[in-house]
């Protein structure tokens, strides 16, 4: 079984259901308001364990309720969750997602106790990830504490998978340096490169970029397209998305990042198949409204 640690945010979601986006200064009426576990970090865990990997967790909560629900949830899908600890003054993190009558989703966060993370917290958890195959972060806890992490990653030939979302301008070249695969979505992959992706040629650049910048694969999501990747020798190829009607993409990208990590081999020669079950799992996540509780396990993720 592989052994996957994850680093990285947990949020309370409170979903608004609307027709569409607002316009500025338009007041609108929603249809409905829901509660969830959400938080990429978290989301990105509860996929690798659900896709079958022995997955550890190094995160913060805050001293709330909102902690509580969050680590029964833990608990119930088998994460290990003895690096996730508690801030006494900052609340658990929380989001608030729009999502349209088209499935589509805008996201406002409150890092809260996602961003007390510190390299202390990372030098308590560096046995976890000696041990681990595959380490995964993104940016919704503090680049610092991802980079401390990854040098220790490096350090024990641990593989680093950076989801650079939110999306940031300015990544740290000692971080890209440290990672074997950045795994951005097209807008994200904009903000580290100015290359607006649209087409497989505009994908390629971006790619290149982020090869000059010392990332050996680079992924790119495309949602409902699919999925690019470029390797260290610049090869590149194309995974097609499964064809289905989205409700809620919220997650979806998540998803990806857990399932793909749960099936990459150490040597990365099945790439293409892993980002195909990743893609077939994500077409699941999206067909559920909500965050956690839309990613499927492995045993729903048939071809």
């Amino acid at each position: 079984m592989k052994k996957i640690v994850v680093l990285g945010s947990i949020n309370i979601d409170t979903i608004l259901n609307i027709d569409r986006l607002p316009l500025p200064g338009e007041t609108m009426a929603m249809h409905d308001r829901s509660i969830a576990g959400g938080g990429k970090g978290a989301n990105q865990a509860i996929a690798a364990v659900r896709a079958g990997s022995e997955t550890s967790f190094i995160a913060k909560i805050g001293k709330d309720h909102a902690a509580d629900f969050m680590m029964d949830t833990f608990k119930k899908d088998g994460l290990n969750i003895d690096n996730v600890t508690m801030d006494n003054e900052a609340g658990t993190g929380k989001a608030y997602i729009l999502l349209d009558e088209h499935g589509q989703n805008s996201i406002l966060i409150y890092g809260g106790a996602n961003q007390t993370i510190t390299a202390d917290d990372i030098d308590e958890a560096a046995s976890t990830i000696s041990e681990a195959d595959c380490l995964i972060a993104q940016f919704e806890v503090p680049v610092p504490a991802i980079t401390k992490a990854f040098k220790i990653a490096k350090d024990n030939n641990v593989l680093t998978i950076l989801n650079p979302a939110p999306a940031k301008k300015d990544i740290p070249v000692e971080l890209l340096k440290l990672t074997d695969i950045i795994a951005p979505n097209e807008t994200e992959a904009e903000a580290i490169t100015d290359v607006k992706v649209v087409d497989l040629d505009s994908m390629r650049q971006a790619a290149d970029k982020m090869h000059d910048m010392g990332v050996g694969i680079v992924l790119i999501t495309v949602g409902s397209k699919g999925s690019f990747y470029s390797l260290e020798d610049r090869s590149i190829g194309f995974v097609d998305a499964f064809k289905v009607k989205a409700i809620d993409t919220t997650a979806a990208g998540d998803t990806f990042i857990g399932y793909l990590a749960s099936q990459l081999h150490k040597e990365l020669d099945n790439i293409e198949g892993a980002m195909r079950f990743a893609n077939k799992a994500s077409s699941i996540t999206v067909q559920e409204k909500g965050a956690q509780n839309s990613i499927p396990y492995h045993n729903q993720v048939k071809f």
